[in-house]
Formats: structure tokens, C-alpha cells, sequence
């Protein structure tokens, strides 16, 4: 395949879904781990083509979801600092903290700023030496480089009104925390494309064989998932479990070196908190020491302390695979884009968002191709 489209043609994806019907002997579970995935398949009606035997579930792959409430609290504190201008991604802005959100405090005056890159924030610093400048940092091993190069290039010129809030979480440490839960119930996994486009694929590996679970890397578009969903249906059927590489056109094994180096001269592993799953070990990133004059918790000092999760809200279920976004008594009632109770119902990557936008709807454009969400963090 050589164009976008092609991704995308529903004969080939009829084609795909019988296959997967003629091999499949067992009733499975698979779970992709990205929202940018889930929403693929919801918008796309993928679920609908696949036999009763193959079960879809949801995972956490959407940072901006498992961004701890207290993180949120602390950087609404920030922000509304007078002498601060915050940055962030414009989906974190609607995203409930304990009281209120960022777009609230934007509302009531502070300086709240969506950019689309933290260079963007870090060019705001140089135009405002008089001002703290603060990106919040969040996001898989994704957006890690772009991140670890704001504070490399801010170190690098004396930059020192600027700094980051760090949210990052890491992939991995998450996938052997739902396979360690006795309530687990995955057979396999669909990893995030892009996620593997930095770091490679080579550390699902041990995960695979410890939980004998196939693992496979897939991309975005309707017949990326398809494909992926054969291919770890095939090995299940035969008994395998391995990791396998379906995004072959953008993944290598080893990933992006260059990418990895500067996260890792930049960043190193720590445990890390997760919306709704509680603290995962060695589940996510933090400033080396050296750069540490750039981590904004630390600048400010801010303590927002332990924040329970709404109670109605069953964000964490959903974000284990556990549940699915309808069986909330909540969703689509006092829970919606407009009054979200969770990030998922806010998140462009939220899988209770995919269900809302897209549950139940059939696509009513061109038959001859199917639609597809943009690819998340």
C-alpha cells in the first residue's frame, strides 16, 4: 500500500474481518493499549465486523486520562500564579481536577496558553524573561523527546524561566501491572505504533514471554488494527506468544537511538502515579538532577496532597480493560464532554469520548472507505 485511503477501504477490511471468522476456534480478549487506537476502532465500526469470539477492551494508552487528580490540582496552582504563564496541550485544559479545571482558572484571568510543541513554550520564555514560563510535560515516551529537547535547549542557553511539570508515563511497566492483576482477563495486546516509533520493540519482549501473552505493534488506520488483530488471533490459535510488527512501514525493532539518547540524558525512570490504577513502580519519567532547576514542582513547591477520584466516576476500570465506557450508570447522563466526571469523557485519546461520539453510529460517507481517528500520544 502506498496511500492513506488504502488503509482505509472497507472491501479490504471485509476481506481481513473473514479471515480472522475462518481461524478463530476460542473465545479471546485483546486490549490496545492507545486511545488513538480505540478510537479507530469505535468510529470505524471495526468491533462490529469481528466474530463473537474476539473481545476488544480498552487500556490505558491515553496520558492525558491517567494524569493523576493531584497533578492537576498542582498545576491549576501554578497557573494561577500572576507572574506565571502556563502551556499546555489543549486537551488537558477541560480535564477535572478536584474542584475545578485549567480552563476554568484560564476563565477566572490566569494566563493559560494552548501550543502545539514545548519549543512553543520555550520560545514564549525568551519573549517574557519577566515571566515563569511552565509546560505541562505530559505523555507516553511519545512526545518524551520533544519534552527532554525544550529542557536540553533551555539549559543550553540559560534559560531559567522556564521549566516543566512532568506527567510523563511509560507503557510497559503499565502492561505487566494489568497482566499482574488477578482480575486480568487479557489475551494479547495491540501495542501503540507510535509509541514503538521512538522507542523500538524490543522491551515488550520479555513481557511476552513472562506472561505468554503475543504482543503486537500496529498502527492507526481501520486496516492496521485489523491486521494486527489476525496476526495476534493467529498466534493465540496456534499457541505462540510473540512480538510481532504489523507497523512495519514506520516501527524498527531498535527504534529512534538518537530519540532515546536525549530522553534518556534528560529524564530518568520513577515510580509514577496513574488516574484511577494508583502508583505504578518505574512507570514513568522525572528530570535528572542536572536539570532539575527545571521541574516546576520543585520551583514552585506546590503540595496539593491526596485527592480521592470522584466516586461515581469508573475511570479506572475503564482504563484497566475491566469495563467499558457504556456500563458506567454515569455515561452519556451526568457524565459528557460538557460536564465530564473523568478525563476519559474530555480526552481526544478518552475511550469514554470514542463512545460517545461514536457508539452506536453507523459512518455515513463514501461505503467504499472507512473513517479514522487521528493517532493520539
Amino acid at each position: 500500500m502506498k496511500f492513506l485511503d488504502e488503509y482505509r477501504e472497507s472491501s479490504a477490511a471485509a476481506q481481513v474481518a473473514r479471515f480472522i471468522r475462518r481461524i478463530v476456534r476460542r473465545p479471546w480478549t485483546l486490549m490496545e493499549v492507545c486511545g488513538g487506537q480505540t478510537h479507530t476502532i469505535v468510529k470505524s465500526g471495526l468491533m462490529d465486523l469481528l466474530p463473537p469470539e474476539i473481545t476488544l477492551v480498552h487500556g490505558p494508552g491515553c496520558p492525558v486520562c491517567v494524569t493523576p487528580v493531584e497533578l492537576i490540582d498542582k498545576a491549576i496552582a501554578i497557573a494561577a500564579r500572576p507572574e506565571t504563564i502556563f502551556c499546555s496541550f489543549g486537551d488537558m485544559l477541560r480535564v477535572p481536577g478536584s474542584s475545578k479545571s485549567l480552563l476554568e482558572v484560564k476563565a477566572s484571568g490566569a494566563d493559560v496558553r494552548i501550543v502545539y510543541s514545548p519549543l512553543d513554550a520555550l520560545k514564549l520564555a525568551r519573549a517574557n524573561p519577566a515571566r515563569e514560563v511552565v509546560f505541562f510535560a505530559v505523555g507516553f515516551e511519545t512526545t518524551a523527546p520533544a519534552n527532554a529537547m525544550a529542557v536540553w535547549q533551555a539549559e543550553r542557553e540559560g534559560i531559567r524561566n522556564f521549566s516543566v511539570l512532568v506527567a510523563h508515563v511509560l507503557v510497559p511497566p503499565a502492561m505487566e501491572a494489568i497482566l499482574g492483576s488477578p482480575h486480568c482477563r487479557i489475551h494479547g495486546f495491540l501495542a501503540a505504533g507510535h509509541v514503538c516509533t521512538v522507542m523500538g520493540w524490543e522491551e515488550y519482549t520479555p513481557i511476552s514471554r513472562r506472561w505468554h501473552v503475543p504482543i503486537v505493534v500496529t498502527g492507526f488506520e481501520p486496516l492496521d488494527l485489523l491486521e494486527g488483530v489476525q496476526m495476534a488471533v493467529t498466534q493465540l490459535e496456534e499457541g505462540r506468544a510473540e512480538v510481532e510488527n504489523q507497523y512495519r512501514r514506520a516501527v524498527r525493532r531498535e527504534g529512534n537511538r538518537p530519540a532515546q539518547e536525549r530522553i534518556a540524558e534528560v529524564f530518568e525512570v520513577a515510580p509514577r502515579k496513574w488516574r484511577g490504577i494508583g502508583e505504578i513502580p518505574s512507570s514513568g519519567l522525572r528530570l535528572r538532577e542536572r536539570y532539575r532547576a527545571f521541574d516546576a514542582e520543585g520551583k514552585f513547591h506546590v503540595d496539593a496532597g491526596a485527592v480521592e477520584e470522584p466516586s461515581e466516576c469508573i475511570a479506572g476500570l475503564v482504563l484497566q480493560g475491566l469495563k467499558k465506557p457504556f456500563e458506567c450508570p454515569a455515561f452519556g447522563t451526568r457524565c459528557t464532554p460538557e460536564t465530564p466526571l473523568g478525563a476519559p469523557m474530555v480526552s481526544s485519546e478518552g475511550a469514554c469520548a470514542a463512545y460517545y461520539l461514536y457508539g452506536g453510529r453507523r459512518h455515513e460517507g463514501n461505503e467504499s472507505e472507512l473513517p479514522s481517528a487521528a493517532p493520539g500520544r
